[in-house]
C-alpha cells in the first residue's frame, strides 16, 4: 500500500512538472520532423527509381528494335528477298 502511494506521488509530481511537458513537446516535434523527413526521402527514392525504370525500358526497347532490324536484314540477305535491285521486268 505504501509503495502504491509513493508511485502515485511520483506520477503526480511528474504530471505537474513543467520540464516533463517541455520534454514531451520536444519529443513530439522531433518525431514529427523525423516522420516528414522520412516521407520526403522515400518519395525522392521512388521518383529516382521510376526515372531509372523508364530509362531502362527505353534502352531495352531500342536494343530490341536494333536486334529485330539486324535479324530482318540477315534474313533478307539469306533469301535474296530484299528490295528490288533496279532490273526491269520484261512483262509489258
Amino acid at each position: 500500500m505504501a509503495l502504491a502511494l509513493v508511485a502515485l506521488g511520483i506520477v503526480r509530481h511528474v504530471l505537474r512538472s513543467r520540464r516533463f511537458y517541455e520534454g514531451v513537446a520536444v519529443a513530439a516535434i522531433a518525431l514529427g520532423s523525423m516522420r516528414g523527413i522520412s516521407q520526403e526521402s522515400r518519395a525522392g527514392a521512388m521518383a529516382r527509381l521510376a526515372a531509372w525504370n523508364k530509362r531502362e525500358i527505353e534502352r531495352l526497347e531500342h536494343k530490341a528494335e536494333r536486334q529485330a532490324s539486324a535479324v530482318k536484314g540477315a534474313a533478307e540477305r539469306m533469301t535474296g528477298s530484299g528490295p528490288p535491285s533496279g532490273r526491269a521486268r520484261a512483262d509489258h
